[in-house]
């Protein structure tokens, strides 16, 4: 393949011909495809030119609205970015369904982030380490403080700082561990430069300390962790057995007793855990891209989170109470509504103002409510119909478009596939049957 040095350099034109020329044969039609995504000059383009490195165009993703969701007696309307089929309509139909029924109770549990300064100490006595930390904790607090004075204004900061040994683990592996509250922030920065700068003074104190080694403290790193256990949100819906949907084709008691059993599975079974909370993230992660939070840290938190009993499990959870079905979802959910992409990108944006600019703490209580009812809509799903019914009717655009069915076509099929699944060989057959049947006549 070409190597080429410079290329952050070169002008978007550049880059494009570049790209186009040394990996395509048809460099026309791809080049005709990227200019499709790409904005030209206006502002909007040059916005998100600056987002990352080396843009050659933009992607789309599809971005829809789940409506109707109740959640703590106030209804939203959910903005969703996704591409897989049948999600904003799963639950788009829970939320109608727990509309009358009282709809999402959320609760924020804890809000507090945690960050460390990894560190090296070669001395045999842990106690003299401890006693080293606890005496320059001021000195800490006092030298950050132009970091967390504005934060602290708010009511964030940092809430603790302490020593953790993991010498057991690791020779001479000791943590500066920071409790960190940041508000309506998500706070990676923030926590960052707080240990960055913990890192500074603790480089100096131990220098000038009188029973250290002065060489002994060897820094290796300073980084917030995704793993936010602390920073959790518990969502739960209920309803009486009799309540619950009456069109499935079983008892309301027979769907509340598998219900219970389908998650109970997701608990003590890794393999069906994984596919159940994979659900739960479809809702959560469409609404965490399109308020411009970071995916990949909620999503990797929420899997530590489900493991953290040594065992992969469920996070969600069910059960009959006083004739009553019980769901409930409880999840770290780091996320922000201020900085980052809050202020810049305008879908962003949007989203934000639809869901009527909610601060953090609501904005989890959101989330929350949209990973409990895209479970929900999957599990029943499961228990009754199956889920291919739903999902391969809502995928059944996608396969037609794939085919190159036209208008009349997709009107025809969609019809014809009203009352089957539409497997995607069942679909490939229809079609060449369709258009075979139209060119004779």
């Amino acid at each position: 393949m070409p190597k080429v040095k410079g290329f952050s350099k070169l002008s978007k034109e550049a880059k494009i011909d570049w790209v186009i020329n040394n990996y395509f044969d048809n460099p026309k039609e791809n080049l005709a495809l990227l200019k499709g995504y790409w904005h030209g000059t206006s502002d909007i383009q040059k916005l998100h030119d600056e987002f990352i490195e080396n843009t050659i165009t933009n992607y789309y993703m599809p971005f829809g609205v789940a409506p109707n969701f109740l959640v703590n007696n106030k209804i939203y309307c959910l903005p969703m970015a996704i591409e897989e089929s049948s999600v904003v309509a799963a639950m788009s139909k829970a939320a109608l369904f727990w509309l009358d029924r009282g709809g999402f109770k959320s609760k924020i549990i804890s809000t507090l982030k945690t960050g460390h300064v990894h560190f090296t100490w070669e001395g045999q006595d842990a106690a003299i380490l401890q006693r080293f930390i606890e005496e320059i904790k001021p000195k800490m607090m006092s030298g950050t403080h132009a970091i967390t004075r504005n934060m602290e204004a708010r009511g964030g900061g940092i809430v603790k700082l302490e020593l953790i040994d993991k010498t057991h683990l690791e020779p001479h592996y000791y943590q500066l561990k920071g409790t960190f509250e940041t508000c309506d922030s998500m706070g990676a920065n923030f926590i960052n430069s707080v240990l960055e700068e913990l890192a500074k003074i603790l480089r100096k104190e131990a220098k000038k300390s009188e029973y250290l080694n002065p060489n002994a403290i060897d820094v290796i790193m300073c980084i917030l962790s995704n793993y936010t256990p602390e920073c959790l949100v518990r969502c739960e819906v209920r309803c009486a057995i009799d309540d619950l949907p009456d069109d499935t084709g079983i008892s309301p008691l027979q769907f509340a007793q598998r219900f219970v059993k389908a998650v109970r599975i997701a608990e003590i079974e890794p393999y069906r855990a994984v596919t159940h909370n994979k659900g739960i993230m479809n809702g959560i992660d469409a609404l965490i891209i399109a308020t411009g939070n970071d995916f990949r840290a909620i999503e990797a938190c929420a899997h530590a989170y489900a493991a953290r009993n040594g065992t992969y499990q469920s996070l969600s959870h069910a059960e009959i109470v006083d004739n009553q079905l019980v769901f409930t979802l409880e999840i770290p959910l780091a996320l922000g509504t201020v900085g980052g992409l809050t202020s810049l990108h305008p879908m962003v944006k949007f989203s934000h103002a639809l869901l009527g600019s909610p601060g953090a703490n609501e904005l989890m209580e959101i989330v929350a409510a949209a990973g409990l009812a895209q479970n929900f809509s999957a599990i029943r799903s499961l228990v009754t119909t199956g889920i291919q019914k739903g999902h391969m009717k809502m995928h059944l655009l996608n396969i037609l478009n794939q085919l190159g069915a036209t208008e009349e076509e997709k009107t025809e099929l969609i019809h014809y596939f009203t009352e089957q699944v539409p497997g995607h060989r069942a679909v490939v057959d229809a079609f060449e049957e369709l258009r075979k049947r139209l060119k004779d006549s």
